[in-house]
């Protein structure tokens, strides 16, 4: 009697040998699976030889960075401070490059405001007394203490006519003079130098006054505000051509352009 491996439950016999194999491995793959499975894998550790490296490569690429840019900070600062002080000395001394000169002056009076168109190519000079005395506030509260009809405006501190009273006796006395075109209506001018005043006048004609030449030096022309001009002329006056109630300039502002 032949004995067979499925009654007695011991090895399987030739025949049964594929299947047994077969159900063996069926068994044994999916153990394997949940064993390697159940093997969790712990975090990566970085060397104390990596860590210093980039921080060594991190310190290499900051650190040209920030000294280039104290490099232009301090060299922006030193020019920042080099104009300042040029600046700041140019208008304590009393002394303005023509590259700095501003082309126009604002009056503002209380009667509106007058714009000024400076002839600084013409007369320099004059224009650069004239824009240090506005940075110092000279002319600020100065009032027109003298104002003729059909004439002039005069700003200033004199308490005589001097030229412009000599101008109306003249014209008086020839009824009428031949007009130049330097010295039409709504022109700025000053006094010509003298040795024996330091003031610095201001005049702003209302007509052509062409006897003034010889005295006057014009440095700019109205450009805007002509109707506060002539309404500052329209003032009253006492026989003396001093404005019974005081009309004067505010201030002057200085711009580059309007």
């Amino acid at each position: 009697m032949q004995e067979s491996s499925s009654s007695d439950g011991l090895l399987p016999t030739a025949l049964d040998a594929p299947l047994y194999l077969k159900h063996l491995m069926a068994k044994i793959k999916p153990q394997a699976l949940l064993i390697q499975s159940k093997k969790k894998k712990g975090p990566t550790r970085i060397s104390p030889s990596t860590v210093i490296t980039c921080n060594v490569i991190v310190i290499l690429i900051v650190l040209p960075l920030y000294a280039t840019y104290r490099h232009w900070f301090n060299r922006s600062s030193n020019q920042l401070g080099t104009g300042l002080e040029n600046f700041e000395h140019s208008v304590t001394s009393g002394e303005s490059t023509g590259t700095h000169l501003p082309s126009y002056a604002i009056f503002n009076t209380a009667k509106g405001s007058i714009t000024i168109e400076l002839y600084k190519d013409a007369s320099r000079d004059v224009v650069n007394k004239f824009v240090n005395l506005c940075r110092k506030g000279h002319f600020k509260g100065m009032l027109f203490d003298h104002v003729i009809k059909n004439f002039v405006i005069q700003g200033g501190n004199s308490q005589k006519l001097e030229v412009a009273g000599d101008w109306i006796l003249k014209g008086k006395a020839h009824s009428q003079l031949a007009t130049s075109p330097k010295h039409e209506a709504f022109m700025l001018g000053t006094l010509k130098p003298n040795k024996d005043s330091k003031e610095f006048e201001l005049f702003i004609t209302t007509a052509p006054i062409p006897d003034l030449s010889d005295k006057l030096i014009i440095f700019g022309r109205v450009i805007k505000g002509e109707d506060v001009v002539q309404e500052i002329e329209e003032v009253d006056t006492d026989e003396h051509y001093r404005p019974k109630s005081p009309v004067g300039i505010v201030d002057i502002a200085l711009k580059r352009e309007v």
